[in-house]
């Protein structure tokens, strides 16, 4: 039957944190999903049970949410296709591993460790450039091609650990269309006889991921291009239950600003950025992995920025709405090669949103990084200063550094500046400035830069030495906005009053 709508899974495992490779597959899915009118899944895929690693599934819907990233379906809002968590569908996945058996597509296999081991090292020594259980070593192996089937049944029966592996045919090409990376072909030889149950009596990504989506109606899996080798043998699976194969969408991976290879945690450590969207605190070692969110990133400047890791518009546009991204999104536009992560890009985008951002709706938000400070203040008075300063900064955070002073008043002032601009008349020329401030009965920007300008023109003063020693005692140093815009901010009493402590207590 061909598959009566679009539907598309996101499937992360629950083994540390989702890294933003796997942001990016979710991101993928999910703009197919909406552009198609389709169904976006979320399954957790939780069969190895070794590697889960407790807080990691909230962890993942956590990130998904904070993104805006939100399932049809899923393990918090359920469909009819549950449960969506692997661990819970365990009962499901024996029967086809039983009924592969059965047709001889797959078989039990009884090897220990140190067998497989022993294994390895014969073909290693024998100079073979592959040690995989496959067509040709398995005939040496302890498995149900080798042995009879009373000495099958009587191991099954005595409870001796057991796997059940996919029986690969020999020497067959196995082609198939990637939507993504076109017709790719592997031979069987290159090829292990992968294991599909476990000794545990859970069955492998490759087995429960075949099932899932079968039953779950998936009608393309798309997802990192580290999958590529495993699809001939789930392609077999397919075949040998008899069920209509899904299309394959392998993306690059995500590469490392420098250098070859995929992004790695070590990289974002390096580099000083965060490779994970939010902030991941390891249970066992309590090392804290910094997160996107965290770092100060706006959620939809980082979708934005995820999209373009791998796909283009083919146009020179960069800035897009979620509406937009959903209407132009393409699998086909999706490049083969690596992506390049680019650290001083993710803070472009950043910035771009910020910029885009109502001041009050900054404001809002410095407001609460104010009130963790024990700053109160308004929020008129927090939107002006948002209004002077939102073009500095690429973050939220940034602006407490970049205004500061407009809140807590200097008391420490840059030696640079005093040392080349605060010569002995300079105390005498601010005190007259306090007498033009005070004469003022208009306070606005404008007013009081043609009242000081003016004085200091008409008294032949030095205009670069004046302004930088008004701003040093204002502000603390030689940076800032239109000193003028400071003064007006500030108000007169106060901008009267950090003059007036400048002239007291700053001294070459």
């Amino acid at each position: 039957m061909a598959f009566k709508k679009i539907r598309v899974r996101f499937a992360p495992s629950p083994t540390g944190p989702l890294h933003i490779g796997g942001v990016r597959t979710a991101l993928f899915n999910y703009l197919f999903a909406k552009k198609h009118k389709g169904d976006f899944l979320l399954r957790i895929e939780d069969t190895d049970q070794t590697r889960y690693v407790p807080g990691a599934e909230d962890y993942i819907i956590e990130s998904l949410k904070w993104c805006g990233i939100e399932p049809n379906e899923g393990v918090n809002n359920l469909g009819e296709y549950g449960p969506y968590r692997q661990s819970e569908r365990k009962h499901i996945y024996k029967q086809y591993a039983k009924q592969l058996v059965e047709q001889g597509n797959a078989y039990y296999a009884f090897d220990t460790p140190e067998e497989l081991e022993a294994m390895r090292e014969r073909l290693k020594e024998e100079g073979s450039s592959n040690q995989q259980y496959n067509a040709e070593t398995r005939r040496s192996m302890s498995n149900s091609l080798t042995l009879s089937a009373d000495e099958v049944n009587k191991k099954i029966n005595s409870n001796i650990p057991y796997v059940i592996r996919l029986k690969l045919p020999e020497n067959e090409n196995i082609s198939f269309k990637d939507y993504v990376l076109g017709n790719i072909s592997f031979n069987t030889q290159q090829l292990d006889d992968k294991i599909i149950f476990k000794s545990d009596g859970m069955p492998t990504y490759h087995l429960a991921n075949v099932v899932d989506d079968h039953l779950m109606e998936i009608s393309h899996v798309i997802r990192g291009s580290e999958w590529v080798n495993s699809t001939p043998s789930h392609i077999l699976l397919y075949k040998f239950l008899s069920w209509e194969m899904p299309i394959f969408a392998h993306m690059p991976l995500i590469l490392k600003p420098n250098g070859k290879g995929k992004l790695s945690k070590r990289d974002g450590d390096k580099g000083g950025f965060p490779v994970f969207p939010l902030e991941w605190i390891n249970p066992e070692t309590k090392e804290v992995s910094s997160g996107y969110r965290e770092s100060g990133y706006l959620p939809k400047a980082f979708i934005n920025m995820m999209a373009f890791l791998g796909w283009n518009p083919g146009t020179t546009q960069e800035i897009f709405t979620e509406e937009e991204l959903i209407n132009v999104f393409s699998l086909e536009r999706i490049g083969k090669s690596g992506a390049r992560f680019d650290p001083e890009k993710a803070r472009w985008f950043n910035h771009q949103y910020l910029q885009n951002m109502k001041d009050v709706e900054i404001a809002v938000e410095f407001n609460a990084l104010l009130t963790e400070k024990g700053i109160k203040s308004n929020l008129a008075y927090i939107t002006k200063i948002v209004s002077l300063l939102k073009e500095r900064a690429d973050f939220i955070k940034d602006l407490w550094e970049l205004s500061g002073y407009f809140f807590v008043k200097p008391i420490e002032f840059d030696t640079k500046v005093i040392k080349k601009r605060w010569k002995e008349n300079i105390p005498s020329d601010l005190q007259n400035i306090i007498s033009v401030l005070n004469g003022l009965d208009s306070f606005s920007s404008e007013k009081i830069e043609t009242a000081v300008k003016d004085h200091i023109q008409s008294n032949n003063l030095n205009m670069g030495q004046v302004m930088n020693c008004l701003r040093l005692c204002l502000v603390g140093s030689a940076s800032g906005p239109h000193l003028f815009d400071i003064m007006s901010l500030l108000g007169k009493a106060e901008t009267i009053e950090r003059i007036r402590y400048g002239i007291d207590n700053i001294k070459r």
